[in-house]
């Protein structure tokens, strides 16, 4: 088993920044591919960046490339999601997650999860 949990979410102004963390503990953290995904109101879920068990490897969505980098610190278990020039649409509980293997973007590969943290962005 891995826990996962989140935390750095919160409300900001649009064109302002955030740092989400989520820390893993229970099994081996570098042997796990990392990603984050949120769920906007009303919306389904979507995928947001990931990171590969290196750190080498860092899929993006479009929605979210050039604002927002993940990476990792596999010495403190840790994975990151910095968000910069955050835009209203951002609104979304935001859930990190753990798979075994190769990193990709689809939610049902992933085994672990967070419980989330909630980010708002007003206009």
């Amino acid at each position: 088993q891995v826990q996962l949990v989140e935390s750095g979410g919160g409300w900001v102004q649009a064109g302002t920044s955030l740092r989400l963390s989520c820390a893993a503990s229970g099994r081996t953290f570098s042997n796990y591919a990392m990603a984050w995904f949120r769920q906007g109101p009303g919306k389904e879920r979507e995928f947001v960046a990931a990171v590969s068990r290196s750190g080498e490897i860092t899929p993006y969505a479009d929605s979210v490339k050039g604002r927002f980098t993940i990476s990792r610190d596999n010495a403190k278990n840790t994975v990151y999601l910095a968000m910069n020039n955050l835009k209203p649409e951002d609104t979304a509980v935001y859930r990190c997650a753990a798979k075994s293997g190769l990193v990709t973007g689809r939610g049902t590969d992933y085994t672990y999860w967070g419980q989330g943290t909630q980010v708002t962005v007003s206009s």
